[in-house]
Formats: C-alpha cells, structure tokens, sequence
C-alpha cells in the first residue's frame, strides 16, 4: 500500500489527510491538483450521433428476416382467464406463432395472456385484433388505503396486503424514544402529506430485437440499463452458457430505475425467435409502457415533527406507507434523511394492491419523503416564528450541504422574494419563495475493469459493458482517460454497452460514473506509462520525466513531440492496457448534499402554478465534465417539476385500468413549463476514490418538489400536502383556507 498526502474538502474547509492507496491506484487528486480537461466544458462526445439520428437504439436494429411480435394484455385487474382462441389466429397470413403466456390468474391490468408474431407488422396487427380471450372478473382494489380495509381483496391469497413494518423509518438511524421526546417537545407540527404513483416515461419504451445463429448463440439487442444482468438471465432462462449471449445497448433512450432486468417483451423477442428461427422485434407502445414499465410508489405520510421553540428539532414520528403494486417492498419514503433529529420513530410499510409492478425511480422514496419532510419543516418554522431558511442551517450538520443554503438564498434572492405576509401581492398572481435540502449516498464501488488500447497512429479506444442511458458515462470515461494522455476527449473512442466487453456495472443509483470512472483513470494511467515506457527509451531519458499534455510529450533539454508521433515508436499490435475500481477510501464525506430554492408565480382564480426560477446548489464530490453535471441537474430539476405540478398515473377504479396512458393525457414537463435554472456547484475535492467523484443523477431531483411547493404556500399562504399540485387541487385548497370547502 502506498501512502498520498492530499488536501481534501470544499471552499474555506480544508483539511490535509493521508490516504493509503494500493500502490497500482494513482493518488486522489486533492483540492491543488492541476487539471486540464477534467472540471471543463466538455460537449457530449455521442453527441452528434444521437443529435443527428445517426445513433441506432434497440428497436432501430433491422436484421434480415426480421419478424414482429406483440403481446396481448389483460384489460382487468383481477381475472381468472378462463378460454383463450388462437386457433383462427394461427391460419392467418403472415402468423409465425401464436401462444398463450403466463399462468391464468391476474393480478394487474396489463398482465401478459398472449403473444402473437407475424412476419410483417399489418400482418401482426391484424393477428392481435382476432385473439379472443375470456375472463372471470373478480373484486379488486388499486387504491393503498382501500387495500389496508377489512375484507378487501387480497393480492396475495396466503398474506395480508399490508407488509412487514420498519419501525426505523427510510433514511433513518436508530428509532430513539420518540414517544418520550413528543411528550418533552415544546412546539409539534402535525400533518398528513400525500404523493402520487408516477410512471417512468422513458422516451424509449422497454423492449428488444433478438437473433439465434444457427450454432445456438444469441445476440440481443436490448434496452436495458444492464447488459449483464440480462445476459445472465437469458442464459439462465434459456439454458446456454452465458458465454453464448451478447447483449448489445449501445444507446439507450432512458430508462431512470425501472430497466435494470428483463421484461416480458424481451423474453418473449427471445423465445420466438429460437422458435421461429428468425429475428424477431417485440418492444412496448406508449401505453403498455405507461401501464407495465414500472413506476414511483405512492406514499401517505402521517406525521409529527417537534422540538424546541429556538428551532432545534427534536423528534419525528408517524406512520407511512404507499404501494408498489404486487408486491410490498420498495414504498418507503426518505422522510427522516436530512436533519440531525435524534428521535425518530416512523412505521413504514408497503401495501399490496392489483396494478403492476413498481421499480425504482430516480432516487428511490426520496421525493416523496423529502417532500413531506421539508413542508413540515416550513410548517415548524412558522410555529416558532422564525424564517424556515433559519430553522434548516440550525439543524444541517451536513459538511457541503451548511455551505450551500447560504449560495443558493443569495442567488434566489431570499431576502427579497420571501413574503413576509405570504398572499400579500396585489392581484390574482401571487409569487413566493420556498427551499428543500437533497441528500444522496453512493460514492460508486465494485471491481470493475476498463480497457484502453493506443494504436501507432495515435488513436484511443476505451472499452467497457456499462451502459450510459443518456448521462453522459461516454463523455465522463473520454475525460478521464484524455486528462491523463493529455489530450483532448474528442480524440478518445468510447464504445461500451456490450456484454462483450469488461463487465460494467448497472446503470442506476448515481453508481455508474463513480464505479467506473476511477478505473477509467487508472487504465489511461498505465495507458501514458506505456506511451512514455517508449518514448523514454527513444530519447535516453528516464519516463518519469516526461510531461503529457496539449497533445504533446514533452521531456527533458527541451525534447518534444506530438502524442501521435509518441505512439508511432509503439509495438505493431499497440497498446492495451487495464485500470481496475478499487475499494474507497476515507474521503471527506460519504455523501452528497444538495439544496435547490424556487421561485414560483400562483394565479389565484385558476389555481395554475409556474415555477419561474430554481436555483440548484449541488455537490458530487469532484465534477469531471461541467456540461455534463449541468445537464444532469437542469433534468433532475425538470422532472422535480413535473412531479410536482402534473404527473400522475390515474386508474379507473372500477376496471384498475389506466386512464391516461399516453403523452396527450399523462402530462409531463415541457418547454413551456421549464424555467430559468441556475446550477451551482461545490466542487468537493473528496478523495473517496482516485477521481474523488460521486453520482449526481439522484440528487439532482430530491428537493425540487418540496421547494416548488414550499413556494407556494409563501405565495399563497396555502399549504399544498398533495402532489401534484394541480389547478384544482390548488383551488380547492384556496377553497378550504376560506372556509369555503371542506
């Protein structure tokens, strides 16, 4: 092991601390490290390609032969199937196959009853229209607190709907006395919030294209946020050695949590085509997407926040609970996560109901916690008489986070924009200021490989199974090898997405840039000690005395060249080198912080909310690309909006079907509703891995919610505890706060 001194920490805290580091793990950079492309704006280095319609996805590959396949849905929540007719279906032309799928009770509307392939897509559509299947309806319920009733229907015959409780709360450390410090609190806020069941939207729905060769191997062509995890059970599922499987997902459309394994479309895709012995296409359309994909779980939170009449927060208790559909886990919200309250006593648990399956979503239980959290935050704040922004720097013990709230009130303009008399505006639009704190955990990890090969002419090839589903992961692996060649990124090659290459991580949980970016940098390490090996022995020098940079080596008595000319003195076959993840160090901190404030305008006689600035403050330990980190922050902050103001999938109660299935009825953020954002980074230097960098695609859409919606109630002096804050939801609480509604 190797030891480094390096100074470590954040604007005016900084501290020098002494990493031990395996000896082939070069040294963290620290707060003076001397960096040229690494902290820059760096463009997309697929840019063009996606931007240009060069770029192929999964559902864009066209084999010869290719055949089209579609699966046939239950339109009910909860149905015995008690006859499917394929047989007129089988005889039509251009049919290949026709089969029943999946055992012949369901549980959510959407569940697999067929599948149909044809060799040609009318011929497909005209096959699904002719399948007749019919059903025993049975009783259901898609509703969390209905399902929790006396004599609801069970998902599951042998338990109940409510699952297991976790009496530590989501985020939370060990539970304390909360009942004791209740009863010591001198001020308790007390409040129900509620959050909506959202669905993924990934521009690209899930599916595949699949091809056997006639030696029993198989390609597929996936979108998935892991080749390897589908790989594995494709073989698993299919009984071929893994060997035998190549995944491809050299661009993916999007995916925020609910791709990381196979779906039913892409078992069937490979199903048919072994039995048909052609390729074969099967993805989903927009509405089975909306229905099937996936989605955020849904929570009720019912609690209490108390402590002292200074601001100290003491004690959070409650009860919570949402529904990931069929199952029971996965619904927990994040609602004890950010402040350093020492009691906590919050029940979570999930709820079975008949709707499909949920899947993590961009920071799982978070939003929905935090969002609850933060309003109750406000709501103690106003209890004690104090400015809310006063009450989260009193009680933040976070190391960035304390740096941020003052960043982000001076570029929001808090002192100005903050109504004191919230309401107080003259004229129907109201405006108004509101702030939340984000947290996120994963600083990467695992013992992934990358690869890099340098030809004699100077070229740079990176390799590696990881997928990037639209973060940026090409650019940030093209950074990190250029900063140590030293060269420019657009001259380093990407190519990843393959299950070919060096197993990759799946993309999700802000792991994917900090898991492989560490290895990145070390391959382009060892990379430059083989271009300098060379060089070195050309020119009598010894190799550390050469310096890589602009695109030129440069070494003792004024000897000089370009990287290219460095790379013609290589071996015939090249370079090929390897940098290996690590375990992490002791950094700084093991977590990001975040804080984001919003500025919103109220019309008050349509209740129609507009977000007209966020001001988004984040750390990720070190930023390798700038642009890259800004775009992920301005989609977090859009999609926080989106979830704030429209997005919820509704389902008619009576069917458990889903009444707005498509873009025209399941309103998303668009241009017209996407606001000034002004992004802010403290650029951590951490010193958790040898890059120092973390993920950023999670925090970057915790808070959102919770500061639009603290704005509106400074606006308005109306809290809104329900998302989406719709025009009726809004007016209805402006209603209510008249003493006109309920």
């Amino acid at each position: 092991m190797a030891e480094s001194k390096v100074k470590l920490g954040v604007a005016d805290v900084v501290a020098e601390k002494t990493i031990r580091h395996e000896d082939a793990d070069p040294a963290p950079w620290g707060l003076d490290a001397r960096l040229a492309v690494v902290g820059t704006e760096v463009s997309r280095v697929d840019g063009f390609a996606k931007a240009s319609g060069a770029a192929r996805y999964a559902g864009d590959q066209r084999p010869t032969g290719l055949a089209f396949a579609r699966i046939v849905r239950c339109p009910h929540a909860h149905a015995n199937v008690t006859r499917v007719d394929l047989d007129a279906v089988r005889t039509m032309p251009g049919v290949l196959a026709a089969d029943e799928t999946g055992g012949r009770r369901k549980t959510y509307a959407g569940a697999p009853v067929a599948v149909v392939c044809a060799a040609d897509e009318r011929s497909l559509d005209d096959a699904v229209a002719a399948v007749r299947v019919s059903y025993e309806v049975l009783p259901h319920v898609v509703d969390a607190t209905e399902a929790l009733a006396e004599g609801a229907a069970q998902v599951d015959p042998k338990r109940a709907n409510r699952g297991d409780a976790d009496g530590r709360g989501r985020g939370g450390g060990p539970a304390g006395d909360a009942q004791k410090a209740l009863d010591e609190a001198e001020l308790k806020v007390e409040a129900t919030y509620r959050t909506q069941v959202q669905t993924h939207v990934p521009l690209e729905p899930h599916g595949s294209v699949a091809t056997w060769s006639e030696d029993g191997k198989l390609t597929l062509w996936c979108s998935t946020q892991s080749v390897d995890a589908v790989r594995n059970e494709m073989a698993r599922r299919f009984q071929v050695p893994a060997a035998d499987v190549r995944v491809v997902t050299e661009f993916m459309g999007g995916g925020f949590g609910c791709k990381f394994g196979p779906d039913p479309c892409d078992y069937e895709a490979v199903r048919l085509a072994r039995a048909t012995k052609r390729p074969v296409w099967c993805m989903n359309d927009r509405r089975e997407e909306h229905l099937t994909g996936g989605f955020r779980p849904d929570s009720v939170q019912k609690l209490t926040l108390g402590g002292r009449r200074d601001g100290t927060m003491t004690v959070i208790a409650g009860e919570c609970y949402g529904t990931p559909g069929n199952g029971q886990g996965g619904a927990g919200a994040a609602n004890t996560a950010l402040y350093d309250i020492p009691a906590r006593g919050v029940t979570q648990f999930g709820v079975s109901t008949f709707t499909a399956h949920g899947r993590a979503f961009r920071a799982p239980g978070h939003p929905q916690g935090v969002f609850a959290l933060e309003g109750l935050v406000d709501e103690f704040a106003l209890a004690a008489g104090m400015d809310p922004l006063d009450v989260r720097r009193l009680n933040d013990k976070h190391p960035v986070r304390r740096l941020e709230w003052p960043v982000g009130a001076k570029r929001i303009g808090w002192a100005q924009h903050r109504r004191k008399v919230p309401g107080s505006d003259r004229g129907p639009v109201k405006r108004g200021v509101g702030c939340a704190g984000g947290v996120w955990y994963n600083a990467g990890g695992g013992s992934w490989r990358i690869d890099v090969a340098v030809a004699r002419d100077g070229s740079v090839v990176v390799r590696s199974g990881v997928q990037d589903i639209g973060t940026g992961t090409k650019t940030v692996l093209a950074v990190l090898v250029a900063e140590e060649l030293g060269v420019a990124p657009g001259a380093v090659r990407v190519e990843i997405g393959d299950s070919r290459f060096p197993p990759g991580p799946g993309s999700g949980g802000s792991t994917t840039a900090p898991s492989v970016g560490p290895a990145a940098r070390e391959a382009g390490v060892r990379a430059r000690e083989g271009v300098a090996a060379v060089v070195a022995a050309a020119w009598g020098v010894d190799a550390d005395k050469l310096s890589f940079a602009g695109g030129r080596v440069r070494g003792p008595g004024g000897k000089e060249t370009t990287f290219e000319q460095a790379c013609a003195q290589l071996p015939s076959e090249g370079l090929s080198v390897s940098g290996v993840r690590r375990k992490n160090y002791e950094g700084f901190s093991g977590t990001c912080g975040g804080v984001q404030f919003a500025r919103v305008a109220v019309d008050v006689e349509t209740g129609v909310v507009r977000v007209e600035k966020v001001v988004a403050v984040h750390d990720a330990g070190r930023i390798v690309d700038t642009l890259t980190a800004r775009s992920q922050v301005n989609g977090g902050v859009i999609q926080g909006i989106s979830y704030a103001l429209f997005e919820e999938k509704r389902l008619d109660r009576a069917s458990g079907d889903m009444v707005n299935p498509t873009f025209d009825t399941y309103r998303i953020a668009g241009m017209a509703d996407t606001p000034e954002i002004d992004v802010v980074f403290m650029d951590v230097a951490n010193g958790i891995n040898n890059v120092g960098m973390m993920g950023l695609g999670e925090p970057a859409t915790v808070p959102t919610a919770a500061a639009v919606a603290n704005a509106v109630a400074n606006a308005t002096g109306v809290r809104m505890r329900e998302l989406p804050m719709t025009p009726a939801r809004v007016l209805a609480a402006l209603a209510a706060a008249r003493g006109g509604g309920k």
